[in-house]
């Protein structure tokens, strides 16, 4: 299977970061319906993950990691969805739009555009999922998913800020270089398994991933987690998307807009 050098991934990153500016600039509302999308389909991750993962309740007790791997193994097929299907992810965003910027496509005003639009979009589309078709079929109503989802969202904001950045920063350093990875080929078989093997790594490993908790707090919340919008924004949103911001923005797309940057004249 061929895929592409570090350098041309560069430049396609820098031309994937232009179209979703040009689509900022020209069409707003497609671009909302892509986020929502998006944010949907990182739900569908979510609530897989939370069934297969935590499925085995005897199995786990002996073997704590068997439930990271499992919820790991599951969750990356919201992050394929949306590469292979073109959807719009605030995170994944983070990253692309830097090279194109450098590339001098566009300034940060609109790189903050479409941040702010896709992140809007994202949330849309994961309560939207979220509430109907997750909570109101009863997805996760009884244990073990019950006890869990009420267990993920209080973990999730019972975390120091500092701890849920950093953790964020580690996300999305992950997802970021899924995506790269997924730009590098060019069948569906390269695509998917470049988004699984990363993002795998940051579910098993703990890491927070903001869009993916606007799917899990919520539900938790909706099946009467004692947390209040208020704690679940702050403890949890600001710095989880600060976070990925730096992970992805910095680590990813500034890296390899500054490795490559050959790639990247015009």
């Amino acid at each position: 299977m061929r895929i592409l050098s570090p350098r041309d991934i560069t430049a396609a990153a820098a031309d994937a970061g232009a179209a979703k500016v040009r689509l900022t600039r020209t069409d707003i509302p497609r671009l909302l319906i892509s986020a929502m999308q998006a944010g949907a389909f990182i739900s569908l991750g979510g609530i897989l993950s939370v069934i297969i993962g935590f499925g085995f309740p005897e199995l786990q007790a002996a073997n704590p990691a068997i439930q990271k791997l499992l919820s790991g193994a599951a969750f990356p097929i919201g992050l394929i969805l949306t590469v292979v299907l073109g959807a719009e992810l605030f995170t994944g965003n983070n990253a692309v739009l830097i090279p194109s910027m450098a590339r001098g496509d566009h300034g940060p005003g609109l790189t903050l555009l479409n941040w702010t639009l896709v992140y809007l979009g994202n949330l849309a589309g994961a309560l939207l999922f979220t509430y109907f078709l997750v909570y109101l079929c009863g997805l996760t109503a009884s244990d073990p998913y019950l006890k869990a989802v009420k267990g993920i969202a209080a973990a999730k904001v019972s975390m120091s800020w500092g701890t849920v950045f950093l953790k964020g920063i580690g996300a999305n350093w992950c997802v970021c270089l899924a995506v790269w990875l997924a730009l590098s080929a060019k069948t569906l078989t390269g695509k998917a398994l470049g988004c699984w093997l990363p993002v795998m790594a940051f579910v098993a490993l703990g890491y927070e991933h903001c869009i993916a908790n606007m799917f899990f707090i919520p539900l938790g919340m909706m099946h009467g987690a004692d947390i209040t919008v208020m704690q679940a924004v702050t403890d949890n949103f600001v710095p989880s998307t600060l976070g990925n911001i730096a992970g992805g923005a910095m680590l990813v797309g500034a890296a390899s807009a500054y490795i490559h940057r050959p790639a990247l004249k015009k």
